[in-house]
C-alpha cells in the first residue's frame, strides 16, 4: 500500500505520527512490504522517513524503490 506525504499537505513534523498509523495499519491487515512516497525534492521528507523507519519496532528494514515503483522518490519499508 502506497503513502505518498508528497501528494496532501504534510508538514515535516507530522510525518513520523503519520508514518506510525501507517506502517501499523499495513501490518494489522498483513502486508509485509509498503511503499512510501516522499517525493523528488530536496530530500527533506525522505530524510525524515528514513530516521523514523530506522528507529521502528515494526520495520524490518527498508530501500529506496527500483526504478519501475519510484526510485530514490520513493521507500520500500518491510514490515516485521
Amino acid at each position: 500500500i502506497p503513502l505518498n506525504p508528497a501528494s496532501i499537505f504534510v508538514e515535516t513534523k507530522e510525518i513520523p505520527s503519520l508514518l506510525e498509523e501507517y506502517l501499523l495499519e499495513g501490518q494489522k491487515k498483513g502486508f509485509k512490504e509498503v511503499r512510501i512516497i516522499p517525493g523528488k525534492g530536496k530530500g527533506v521528507q525522505m530524510n525524515v522517513v528514513h530516521s523514523f523507519l530506522k528507529k521502528s519496532p515494526l520495520v524490518q528494514s527498508f530501500r529506496l524503490a527500483p526504478p519501475e515503483a519510484g526510485s530514490w522518490g520513493a521507500t520500500l519499508a518491510y514490515l516485521k
